[in-house]
């Protein structure tokens, strides 16, 4: 983007502020979604007391997974309802400082309803934000083009969230592997890489804080409230003759897209790497290099520098199969997300081109034969030819998303544009969309290899992702075909 979109009323430094905060605000919500595929096997582990590939890590995984969207979509309609009642930018601070200090609070878990009731909350915040953020951005830039810009390039920085959290997460994970006598840094419960990653939730409150004074709110929705022209919102509106298409067809298109993410693409890190055959080869080797490395340590002089030496090799020999999972889980969350920050590129050139209900159907066609192929055919192959595969499943999913949050407010009023697009985007894709987690891990997923022990795990959840892939891709296909036109233009009194 070359430059700031023209909008009256807004000075330059004003304007590329507004796109500042929207980027950072965007950036930092998929970042904390995403902390937990990348960290939830191992809290999960240590807080039950049981080995990651167990089975309650498996079912622990899906339900947090669905208790958190589920959480998230109820309290984001509340949002959604107060954003057009108290207005945007107060409801965005809020939600940020929710989100900020809540993996904070998550960090020093002890037991599980711990660890569940903080994640509850970072998602509220997130699930708040997002609507806020996008409802604000869309009425700061009336115009159509320039809103289009805004919003598409601003989206495309939740991407970099994404793959913010993974390299953050790979770095804790390496500097311990490679400084295993390195902790504790903090006063934490535990030395764990899941804790210390948790903690760098609080960042994005910090620079948005800093911010936000100097970023005005929208104009349309404060000279409606100033005029005392603002219609009260109603949920009953949504189900109005005139508008009830549009919240069904929203709704619904909105669950697909996170039962793609939630039923295949999230628990790809958490889950089905361990089942990977590159990891399979290191668990083979694993006990014949323990054994090579306490021959080594009974070798030496106890107290020497190659007794340490020895010692070390000795613990990242034993760590073997955990530091490669680690590893292998934060590269191909990497590869999703640089899936879907190209899917979010993507989406904002082609929708300067490309007419809107036609879009959307360039990402969905590939989606219904690629994400079978992908978890039913590729995972168990050669590993990159799987990761380029979860590269174009994250882009288009991704993609979807973006092209829900910039579709919702051409299609509902101005009083109604928090409260729709909070109904679509909470009740259509956090409630409905993310059970796709309990789908595959509670109820798919153990149809497949009956009376086989938990090894089997990662390929039976891989199995479910399949079905829930197609199945919701060619139903959100079909939705595209109903719906419903952009509303014409408000802008705000002068």
């Amino acid at each position: 983007m070359s430059s700031a979109p023209t909008v009256p009323g807004l000075s330059p430094l004003t304007r590329w502020l507004v796109l500042l905060v929207a980027a950072i605000g965007f950036l930092f919500d998929t970042y904390e979604l995403l902390m937990f595929p990348v960290i939830g096997a191992q809290a999960l582990a240590e807080l039950l007391k049981v080995p990651p590939t167990d089975n309650l890590v498996r079912e622990w995984i899906g339900r947090m997974l669905w208790i958190a969207a589920l959480a998230g979509g109820i309290f984001g309609l509340l949002g959604g309802f107060l954003i057009d009642v108290l207005g945007r930018k107060k409801v965005m601070i809020g939600s940020i400082l929710v989100y900020s200090l809540s993996p904070v609070a998550a960090a020093y878990s002890t037991e599980l309803w711990h660890l569940v009731l903080f994640r509850c909350t970072t998602f509220i915040g997130v699930c708040v934000e997002l609507i806020a953020a996008v409802t604000w951005l869309a009425e700061l830039f009336p115009d159509k083009k320039q809103r289009e810009v805004a919003i598409g390039w601003t989206l495309a920085c939740a991407s970099l969230g994404g793959i913010f959290v993974t390299m953050v997460f790979q770095a804790i994970v390496g500097y311990m592997a490679q400084h295993p006598d390195s902790g504790p840094w903090l006063p934490l419960p535990s030395h764990a890489a899941w804790r210390y990653m948790l903690l760098t939730g609080l960042v994005p409150g910090a620079l948005i804080l800093i911010l936000m004074p100097f970023v005005p709110e929208s104009g349309v929705w404060k000279a409606k409230k100033l005029a005392g022209t603002l219609k009260r919102p109603r949920f009953g509106e949504l189900f109005s003759p005139q508008l009830r298409r549009t919240t069904f067809v929203t709704t619904l298109l909105s669950a697909c897209g996170y039962a793609a993410a939630f039923g295949a693409l999230q628990l790809t890190p958490s889950q089905m790497v361990p089942g990977l055959p590159v990891i399979e080869q290191v668990k083979k080797e694993a006990p014949e290099k323990v054994k090579a490395a306490t021959e080594k340590v009974k070798s030496t002089k106890e107290g020497t520098d190659e007794r340490k030496a020895a010692d070390r090799e000795l613990a990242s020999a034993k760590n073997s199969v955990k530091n490669a999972t680690d590893a292998k889980r934060g590269d191909i969350q990497l590869w999703q997300e640089l899936g879907g920050l190209t899917g979010r590129i993507l989406f904002a050139i082609l929708l300067l081109y490309v007419a809107s209900r036609t879009l959307i159907r360039i990402f969905l066609l590939p989606g219904v034969i690629l994400f079978p192929l992908a978890y039913l055919v590729l995972y168990q192959g050669d590993y990159t030819v799987f990761a380029i595969a979860i590269f174009f499943c994250g882009l288009m999913t991704v993609a979807q998303f973006s092209y829900v949050s910039e579709y919702l407010p051409k299609v509902f009023p101005v009083h109604l544009r928090g409260t729709g697009s909070g109904f679509a985007t909470n009740v259509g894709g956090r409630m409905l969309g993310t059970m796709a987690a309990i789908l595959n891990t509670e109820i798919l997923a153990p149809m497949f290899f009956p009376g086989e022990g938990p090894e089997k795990n990662p390929i039976r959840v891989a199995q479910a992702a399949a079905i829930i892939g197609a199945t919701v891709y060619a139903v959100a296909l079909a939705l595209s075909f109903l719906l419903p036109p952009a509303l014409e233009e408000e802008t705000p009194s002068k």
